[in-house]
């Protein structure tokens, strides 16, 4: 591999380690406060970092290949579920990337950058929310919004204005954080500075990105067999109903939810049940908020709502059962056949590197009293870590 290639992956490794940092120590604090829109939030500070470090290293391929690393980053991380963020964060940094490949580094082009990438996660976020529960669940939020309009003498509003004023809002937003990350980066030019070499006198060690706790083991075999039984899975509730998709789920859910017991946290947690128990009670109850008397029980919402219940539970143990698979170690075998080894070790790099980066960066409680402040020590530090890294 030429030096000019070797050169762009230990960058890469920087900015992927840098900004799953970030995503640690800001999705910890919306994870533990449970404050709404985390994914917008998380994908407001990524566009920023992002943009922000091409300003420093403007070279075609370094977001792409950061967003890879970052995502790979992802997949070790608690959360049972890594699929979701991992497309997400894909699809910020490919957006990203292709607006600037195509209109250039320019005040214009990171604005429309910044906006693509935060409305990727609006509709990532749609999108999850339909896998998980079906397009019933678009009905009760169009309700419960529509319910709220009539409280204030407001007209109600149709599914596409609700998506419309949505869209504007990320639209700014997206304005705002793309421009942020312009700033930021050409600021950071100015500001470059050295870590104190002693934090490293351990170095950094590569890590195994595919290690599984406990004594979970992986098969090929398994791995095909949820490929298979996710899409059956849909297409029976989508149109066969409850009745077959719902026996169908359950069989699964019980036979892989045992089998895959030590990586089903999200199962154990309360919030979850919660969450299902809450939108069978909006299903029940705002199912048809057009009748004369507003707010009632409906069994058809609730027998919708059961519906949704049950291909939460479906949707979450699949998807935490193939997460276990695709960790698989034939999974590397593969990369390296096919040959992205240096992609790899780039990410064990950053793995390695993780726990440090963390530790140098600014706590949630700083972020939220200096936000730009913070968001600028990262890219401040990449010179340094690109060096540090160099020498591994």
């Amino acid at each position: 591999m030429s030096n000019k290639q070797n050169d762009i992956w230990l960058k890469a490794s920087v900015v992927g380690g840098l900004w799953a940092s970030m995503e640690i120590i800001v999705g910890s604090f919306l994870h533990n406060t449970r404050l709404p829109f985390a994914g917008s939030i998380l994908a407001f500070a990524g566009t920023i970092l992002l943009i922000g470090f091409y300003q420093l290293w403007p070279q075609r391929g370094l977001i792409i290949r950061a967003g890879l690393i970052t995502a790979i980053m992802k997949s070790v991380s608690p959360s049972a579920i890594i699929l979701g963020p991992m497309t997400g964060i894909i699809t910020e940094a490919a957006l990203i990337e292709l607006v600037i490949i195509l209109l250039g580094n320019n005040f214009p082009s990171v604005a429309f950058a910044g906006v693509l990438s935060l409305s990727s996660a609006l509709f990532h976020k749609i999108i999850s929310v339909i896998i998980l529960y079906g397009f019933n669940v678009i009905t009760i939020y169009v309700n419960v919004i529509n319910f709220a309009l009539k409280q204030f003498d407001i007209k109600e509003a149709a599914p596409k204005e609700i998506l419309f004023a949505l869209l504007v809002v990320y639209v700014v937003t997206g304005i705002i954080a793309g421009v942020a990350g312009l700033f930021l980066g050409k600021k950071a030019l100015k500001l470059r500075s050295e870590i104190p070499q002693e934090i490293f006198e351990k170095g950094i060690k590569e890590k195994e990105f595919f290690d599984l706790s406990g004594k979970q083991k992986t098969k090929e075999l398994l791995l095909w067999i949820h490929i298979i039984a996710i899409p059956t899975g849909l297409f029976l509730f989508n149109f066969k109903g409850l009745l077959t998709g719902g026996i169908y789920s359950m069989v699964y859910v019980l036979l892989f939810g045992y089998y895959y017991r030590n990586s089903m946290r999200r199962l154990r947690k309360p919030i979850f049940w919660l969450q299902l128990i809450l939108i069978i009670l909006l299903s029940a109850f705002f199912w048809n908020t057009h009748s004369t008397d507003g707010v009632s029980l409906s069994m058809e919402g609730f027998w919708a709502g059961l519906e949704m219940m049950i291909r939460a539970i479906f949707i979450v143990v699949a998807f935490s059962a193939l997460s276990v698979e695709l960790r698989n170690k034939k999974v590397r075998n593969f990369l390296f056949k096919v040959g992205v080894g240096k992609f790899y070790q780039s990410v064990g790099m950053a793995f390695g590197a993780l726990p440090q980066m963390i530790v140098l960066l600014p706590t949630a409680k700083e972020i939220i009293k200096k936000p730009v402040a913070s968001l600028l020590k990262p890219l401040i530090y990449a010179d340094s870590w690109l060096k540090i890294f160099k020498k591994q």
